[in-house]
Protein backbone atom coordinates (compact mmCIF):
# COMPACT_ATOMS: atom_id res chain seq x y z
CA UNK A 1 0.00 0.00 0.00
CA UNK A 2 1.28 3.46 -0.92
CA UNK A 3 -1.19 6.20 0.04
CA UNK A 4 -0.62 9.64 -1.47
CA UNK A 5 -2.21 11.74 1.30
CA UNK A 6 -3.27 11.59 4.93
CA UNK A 7 -6.86 10.64 4.11
CA UNK A 8 -5.76 7.62 2.09
CA UNK A 9 -3.33 6.70 4.88
CA UNK A 10 -6.14 6.81 7.43
CA UNK A 11 -8.37 4.65 5.26
CA UNK A 12 -5.60 2.12 4.63
CA UNK A 13 -4.95 1.65 8.34
CA UNK A 14 -8.63 1.62 9.27
CA UNK A 15 -9.39 -1.07 6.66
CA UNK A 16 -6.30 -3.20 7.29
CA UNK A 17 -7.15 -6.84 7.96
CA UNK A 18 -3.81 -7.79 9.51
CA UNK A 19 -0.32 -6.63 10.50
CA UNK A 20 1.27 -3.72 8.66
CA UNK A 21 4.97 -3.23 8.01
CA UNK A 22 5.28 0.56 8.26
CA UNK A 23 7.92 1.95 5.93
CA UNK A 24 9.22 5.38 4.99
CA UNK A 25 12.15 5.21 2.61
CA UNK A 26 13.09 1.69 3.68
CA UNK A 27 16.60 2.71 4.70
CA UNK A 28 16.52 1.66 8.38
CA UNK A 29 15.73 -2.08 8.74
CA UNK A 30 16.32 -2.20 12.49
CA UNK A 31 14.52 -4.36 15.06
CA UNK A 32 12.83 -7.75 15.01
CA UNK A 33 11.74 -8.80 11.51
CA UNK A 34 8.04 -7.97 11.01
CA UNK A 35 5.66 -9.94 8.79
CA UNK A 36 2.69 -8.24 7.18
CA UNK A 37 1.55 -6.01 4.35
CA UNK A 38 3.93 -3.14 3.58
CA UNK A 39 2.47 0.31 4.19
CA UNK A 40 4.69 2.96 2.65
CA UNK A 41 4.32 6.67 3.37
CA UNK A 42 6.85 7.58 0.68
CA UNK A 43 4.02 8.94 -1.47
CA UNK A 44 3.00 11.55 1.13
CA UNK A 45 5.44 14.32 0.30
CA UNK A 46 5.91 18.05 0.16
CA UNK A 47 7.11 21.02 2.22
CA UNK A 48 4.05 22.97 3.34
CA UNK A 49 5.85 25.70 5.32
CA UNK A 50 9.37 27.06 5.45
CA UNK A 51 9.74 30.35 7.33
CA UNK A 52 13.43 31.27 7.56
CA UNK A 53 12.66 34.25 9.78
CA UNK A 54 10.84 32.02 12.25
CA UNK A 55 13.35 29.16 11.91
CA UNK A 56 10.47 26.79 11.22
CA UNK A 57 9.77 23.96 8.77
CA UNK A 58 6.61 21.87 8.27
CA UNK A 59 6.64 18.99 5.78
CA UNK A 60 4.92 15.71 4.96
CA UNK A 61 6.48 12.63 6.52
CA UNK A 62 7.39 11.00 3.21
CA UNK A 63 9.39 13.99 1.99
CA UNK A 64 12.95 12.95 1.12
CA UNK A 65 15.46 14.25 3.65
CA UNK A 66 17.82 15.32 0.87
CA UNK A 67 15.10 17.53 -0.62
CA UNK A 68 14.51 19.21 2.73
CA UNK A 69 18.22 19.73 3.38
CA UNK A 70 18.65 21.32 -0.06
CA UNK A 71 15.83 23.80 0.60
CA UNK A 72 17.17 24.62 4.05
CA UNK A 73 20.68 25.13 2.69
CA UNK A 74 19.41 27.65 0.16
CA UNK A 75 17.76 29.49 3.03
CA UNK A 76 20.93 29.44 5.12
CA UNK A 77 19.53 27.03 7.68
CA UNK A 78 19.73 23.37 8.72
CA UNK A 79 18.24 20.69 10.94
CA UNK A 80 20.14 21.08 14.23
CA UNK A 81 20.67 17.41 15.05
CA UNK A 82 22.66 16.17 12.02
CA UNK A 83 20.56 13.07 11.16
CA UNK A 84 22.43 9.90 10.27
CA UNK A 85 22.09 8.18 6.91
CA UNK A 86 21.93 4.44 7.72
CA UNK A 87 22.25 3.13 4.16
CA UNK A 88 26.01 2.61 4.11
CA UNK A 89 26.06 0.86 7.48
CA UNK A 90 23.00 -1.33 6.88
CA UNK A 91 23.51 -1.97 3.19
CA UNK A 92 20.01 -0.69 2.50
CA UNK A 93 18.66 1.20 -0.48
CA UNK A 94 15.84 3.69 -0.87
CA UNK A 95 15.65 7.33 0.12
CA UNK A 96 15.71 8.57 3.75
CA UNK A 97 12.50 10.42 4.63
CA UNK A 98 11.56 12.90 7.35
CA UNK A 99 9.09 10.47 8.90
CA UNK A 100 11.62 7.65 9.06
CA UNK A 101 14.15 10.03 10.58
CA UNK A 102 11.69 11.00 13.32
CA UNK A 103 10.51 7.42 13.91
CA UNK A 104 14.14 6.44 14.55
CA UNK A 105 14.98 9.65 16.43
CA UNK A 106 18.02 9.71 14.15
CA UNK A 107 20.57 12.09 15.67
CA UNK A 108 24.22 12.62 14.80
CA UNK A 109 27.39 14.05 16.35
CA UNK A 110 25.91 17.52 16.95
CA UNK A 111 23.58 16.06 19.57
CA UNK A 112 26.15 16.95 22.24
CA UNK A 113 25.47 20.62 21.53
CA UNK A 114 22.06 20.89 19.83
CA UNK A 115 20.13 17.94 21.26
CA UNK A 116 18.44 15.00 19.55
CA UNK A 117 15.85 14.93 16.77
CA UNK A 118 13.05 14.91 19.35
CA UNK A 119 14.41 18.13 20.88
CA UNK A 120 13.91 20.02 17.60
CA UNK A 121 10.58 18.38 16.76
CA UNK A 122 7.74 20.78 17.64
CA UNK A 123 4.70 19.24 15.96
CA UNK A 124 3.38 15.99 14.49
CA UNK A 125 0.35 14.65 12.69
CA UNK A 126 -0.05 10.88 12.60
CA UNK A 127 -2.62 8.14 12.09
CA UNK A 128 -3.04 5.69 14.94
CA UNK A 129 -3.86 1.99 14.67
CA UNK A 130 -7.59 2.65 14.45
CA UNK A 131 -7.23 4.99 11.47
CA UNK A 132 -7.79 8.13 13.57
CA UNK A 133 -5.78 11.23 12.65
CA UNK A 134 -4.03 12.72 15.69
CA UNK A 135 -2.32 16.11 15.91
CA UNK A 136 -0.03 17.36 18.64
CA UNK A 137 2.21 20.41 18.94
CA UNK A 138 2.42 23.21 16.42
CA UNK A 139 4.73 25.71 14.79
CA UNK A 140 6.11 27.23 17.98
CA UNK A 141 7.71 25.69 21.04
CA UNK A 142 5.50 25.83 24.10
CA UNK A 143 4.63 23.85 27.20
CA UNK A 144 1.69 21.47 26.88
CA UNK A 145 -0.46 19.48 29.24
CA UNK A 146 -1.27 15.80 28.92
CA UNK A 147 0.76 13.40 26.78
CA UNK A 148 3.58 15.05 24.83
CA UNK A 149 2.97 13.03 21.68
CA UNK A 150 5.56 15.03 19.78
CA UNK A 151 8.36 13.61 21.92
CA UNK A 152 6.64 10.23 22.19
CA UNK A 153 6.56 9.66 18.45
CA UNK A 154 10.31 10.31 18.08
CA UNK A 155 11.95 6.93 18.48
CA UNK A 156 8.70 4.93 18.44
CA UNK A 157 9.67 3.17 15.18
CA UNK A 158 6.14 3.22 13.78
CA UNK A 159 4.66 1.16 16.64
CA UNK A 160 2.30 3.87 17.98
CA UNK A 161 1.17 5.54 14.77
CA UNK A 162 2.16 6.35 11.23
CA UNK A 163 3.47 9.88 10.82
CA UNK A 164 1.94 12.02 8.11
CA UNK A 165 3.43 15.46 8.92
CA UNK A 166 6.24 16.82 11.07
CA UNK A 167 7.32 20.32 12.14
CA UNK A 168 10.78 21.41 13.25
CA UNK A 169 12.62 24.29 14.77
CA UNK A 170 15.77 25.02 12.74
CA UNK A 171 19.17 26.61 13.28
CA UNK A 172 21.15 28.98 11.05
CA UNK A 173 23.86 27.35 8.97
CA UNK A 174 27.27 28.42 10.33
CA UNK A 175 29.69 30.41 8.22
CA UNK A 176 32.51 27.90 8.67
CA UNK A 177 33.82 25.05 10.79
CA UNK A 178 37.11 23.51 11.83
CA UNK A 179 38.20 20.35 13.61
CA UNK A 180 41.08 19.91 16.03
CA UNK A 181 42.80 16.51 15.90
CA UNK A 182 44.73 14.84 18.70
CA UNK A 183 46.77 11.74 17.81
CA UNK A 184 47.71 8.66 19.81
CA UNK A 185 45.49 8.88 22.87
CA UNK A 186 44.25 5.64 24.36
CA UNK A 187 40.52 5.35 24.92
CA UNK A 188 40.54 6.57 28.52
CA UNK A 189 42.73 9.58 27.72
CA UNK A 190 40.60 10.35 24.68
CA UNK A 191 37.43 10.40 26.78
CA UNK A 192 39.16 12.69 29.27
CA UNK A 193 40.23 15.03 26.45
CA UNK A 194 36.72 15.11 25.02
CA UNK A 195 35.28 15.85 28.46
CA UNK A 196 37.76 18.71 28.88
CA UNK A 197 36.80 20.13 25.49
CA UNK A 198 33.06 19.82 26.02
CA UNK A 199 33.38 21.34 29.48
CA UNK A 200 35.31 24.32 28.18
CA UNK A 201 33.75 27.69 27.20
CA UNK A 202 34.91 27.26 23.57
CA UNK A 203 31.70 25.74 22.17
CA UNK A 204 32.48 22.30 20.77
CA UNK A 205 29.78 20.85 18.46
CA UNK A 206 31.30 17.41 17.96
CA UNK A 207 33.62 15.20 20.03
CA UNK A 208 34.61 11.75 18.79
CA UNK A 209 37.40 9.18 19.13
CA UNK A 210 38.00 7.09 16.02
CA UNK A 211 39.19 3.50 15.73
CA UNK A 212 42.39 4.73 14.07
CA UNK A 213 43.37 6.56 17.29
CA UNK A 214 42.43 10.10 16.30
CA UNK A 215 40.44 12.20 18.75
CA UNK A 216 38.51 14.92 16.91
CA UNK A 217 36.80 18.06 18.18
CA UNK A 218 34.62 20.28 15.96
CA UNK A 219 33.86 23.99 16.28
CA UNK A 220 31.41 25.95 14.10
CA UNK A 221 30.28 29.56 13.69
CA UNK A 222 31.52 32.85 12.28
CA UNK A 223 35.02 32.61 10.84
CA UNK A 224 36.64 35.01 13.31
CA UNK A 225 35.01 33.31 16.27
CA UNK A 226 35.99 29.83 15.08
CA UNK A 227 39.61 30.92 14.58
CA UNK A 228 39.79 32.39 18.08
CA UNK A 229 38.03 29.47 19.78
CA UNK A 230 40.13 26.88 17.96
CA UNK A 231 43.33 28.49 19.18
CA UNK A 232 41.99 28.81 22.71
CA UNK A 233 40.80 25.20 22.77
CA UNK A 234 44.16 23.93 21.50
CA UNK A 235 45.81 25.74 24.40
CA UNK A 236 43.24 24.37 26.82
CA UNK A 237 44.09 20.82 25.69
CA UNK A 238 47.87 21.22 25.67
CA UNK A 239 48.22 18.54 28.32
CA UNK A 240 46.83 15.96 25.88
CA UNK A 241 49.24 16.76 23.05
CA UNK A 242 49.53 19.08 20.08
CA UNK A 243 46.37 19.68 18.06
CA UNK A 244 46.39 19.63 14.28
CA UNK A 245 43.67 21.68 12.61
CA UNK A 246 41.49 20.75 9.61
CA UNK A 247 39.95 23.27 7.24
CA UNK A 248 36.20 23.49 6.69
CA UNK A 249 36.02 21.04 3.79
CA UNK A 250 38.17 18.38 5.48
CA UNK A 251 36.19 18.85 8.69
CA UNK A 252 32.82 18.44 6.99
CA UNK A 253 33.92 15.26 5.20
CA UNK A 254 35.34 13.75 8.38
CA UNK A 255 32.20 14.40 10.42
CA UNK A 256 29.94 13.03 7.68
CA UNK A 257 31.86 9.79 8.11
CA UNK A 258 31.45 9.88 11.89
CA UNK A 259 27.73 10.62 11.51
CA UNK A 260 27.20 7.64 9.20
CA UNK A 261 29.71 5.32 10.97
CA UNK A 262 31.56 4.96 7.66
CA UNK A 263 34.45 3.09 9.27
CA UNK A 264 32.22 0.01 9.69
CA UNK A 265 30.48 0.08 6.31
CA UNK A 266 32.60 -2.59 4.65
CA UNK A 267 33.60 -4.42 7.84
CA UNK A 268 32.17 -7.88 8.53
CA UNK A 269 30.26 -8.34 11.77
CA UNK A 270 27.32 -7.02 13.73
CA UNK A 271 27.13 -3.39 14.81
CA UNK A 272 25.80 -2.35 18.20
CA UNK A 273 24.99 1.14 19.43
CA UNK A 274 25.54 1.76 23.15
CA UNK A 275 24.44 4.80 25.12
CA UNK A 276 26.42 5.00 28.38
CA UNK A 277 28.14 7.36 30.78
CA UNK A 278 31.26 8.59 28.98
CA UNK A 279 33.43 7.67 31.95
CA UNK A 280 32.19 4.06 31.71
CA UNK A 281 32.78 3.74 27.98
CA UNK A 282 36.45 2.60 27.85
CA UNK A 283 35.89 -0.21 30.37
CA UNK A 284 32.79 -1.38 28.49
CA UNK A 285 34.70 -1.49 25.21
CA UNK A 286 37.56 -3.39 26.86
CA UNK A 287 35.15 -5.96 28.28
CA UNK A 288 33.32 -6.35 24.97
CA UNK A 289 36.53 -6.76 23.01
CA UNK A 290 35.12 -5.23 19.83
CA UNK A 291 36.25 -2.38 17.62
CA UNK A 292 34.82 0.94 18.74
CA UNK A 293 33.94 4.39 17.47
CA UNK A 294 33.18 6.83 20.30
CA UNK A 295 30.85 9.77 19.64
CA UNK A 296 29.14 12.33 21.88
CA UNK A 297 32.27 12.64 24.00
CA UNK A 298 32.12 8.92 24.76
CA UNK A 299 28.41 8.82 25.59
CA UNK A 300 27.70 6.94 22.36
CA UNK A 301 29.68 3.87 21.34
CA UNK A 302 29.42 2.24 17.94
CA UNK A 303 30.79 -1.26 18.47
CA UNK A 304 31.70 -3.81 15.79
CA UNK A 305 31.27 -7.37 17.11
CA UNK A 306 31.42 -10.90 15.67
CA UNK A 307 28.24 -12.04 13.93
CA UNK A 308 25.62 -13.49 16.25
CA UNK A 309 27.27 -12.22 19.45
CA UNK A 310 24.78 -11.41 22.21
CA UNK A 311 26.55 -8.33 23.53
CA UNK A 312 24.15 -7.84 26.44
CA UNK A 313 24.82 -11.36 27.73
CA UNK A 314 28.57 -10.80 27.32
CA UNK A 315 28.59 -7.49 29.21
CA UNK A 316 25.99 -8.22 31.85
CA UNK A 317 24.19 -5.27 33.47
CA UNK A 318 25.40 -1.85 32.34
CA UNK A 319 24.42 1.67 33.29
CA UNK A 320 22.95 2.46 29.90
CA UNK A 321 21.48 0.58 26.98
CA UNK A 322 22.71 -1.42 23.98
CA UNK A 323 20.83 -1.56 20.67
CA UNK A 324 21.56 -4.06 17.92
CA UNK A 325 21.64 -1.96 14.76
CA UNK A 326 23.15 -4.23 12.10
CA UNK A 327 22.82 -8.02 11.97
CA UNK A 328 21.41 -10.67 9.67
CA UNK A 329 17.75 -11.63 9.83
CA UNK A 330 18.39 -14.75 11.93
CA UNK A 331 20.30 -12.79 14.57
CA UNK A 332 17.66 -10.05 14.65
CA UNK A 333 14.99 -12.71 15.14
CA UNK A 334 16.90 -14.36 17.98
CA UNK A 335 18.32 -11.35 19.84
CA UNK A 336 16.14 -8.39 20.80
CA UNK A 337 17.41 -5.33 18.99
CA UNK A 338 16.24 -2.88 21.64
CA UNK A 339 17.53 -2.95 25.20
CA UNK A 340 15.03 -4.48 27.65
CA UNK A 341 13.31 -1.74 29.63
CA UNK A 342 12.55 -1.80 33.37
CA UNK A 343 9.21 -3.38 34.27
CA UNK A 344 7.56 -0.03 34.98
CA UNK A 345 8.64 1.41 31.62
CA UNK A 346 7.56 -1.77 29.82
CA UNK A 347 4.11 -1.53 31.42
CA UNK A 348 3.79 2.11 30.34
CA UNK A 349 4.89 1.28 26.80
CA UNK A 350 2.41 -1.58 26.53
CA UNK A 351 -0.36 0.68 27.82
CA UNK A 352 0.47 3.30 25.20
CA UNK A 353 0.47 0.71 22.42
CA UNK A 354 -2.93 -0.60 23.55
CA UNK A 355 -4.22 2.97 23.52
CA UNK A 356 -2.91 3.96 20.11
CA UNK A 357 -2.87 0.57 18.39
CA UNK A 358 -5.53 -1.59 20.07
CA UNK A 359 -5.48 -4.17 17.25
CA UNK A 360 -1.69 -4.52 17.43
CA UNK A 361 -1.19 -4.07 13.67
CA UNK A 362 1.54 -1.41 13.47
CA UNK A 363 5.00 -3.02 13.19
CA UNK A 364 3.98 -5.71 15.71
CA UNK A 365 6.93 -7.16 17.63
CA UNK A 366 9.53 -4.88 16.08
CA UNK A 367 10.68 -3.44 19.42
CA UNK A 368 10.35 -6.62 21.49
Amino acid sequence: MRPSNETELSEAIRDAGGPLVVRGGGTRPVGRPVSGEVLSVAGITGISLFEPGALTLVAAAGTPLAEVEAVLSEGGQRLPFEPMDHRGLLGSEGVPTLGGMVAANASGPRRVQAGACRDSLIGVRFVDGTGTVVKNGGRVMKNVTGLDLVKLMAGSWGTLGVLSEVAFKLLPRPETETTLVLEGLDDARAVAAMAAALGSPFEVTGAAHLPDGRTILRQEGFAASVAYRAGALAGHLAGFGTCARLDAGESADLWAGVRDVATFHAAAGDVWRLSVKPSDAPDIVTKAGGRALYDWGGGLIWLLMPEGCDLRALLGPINGHATLIRANTATRAGIASFHPAPATVTALAEGLRRRFDPRGILNPGLME
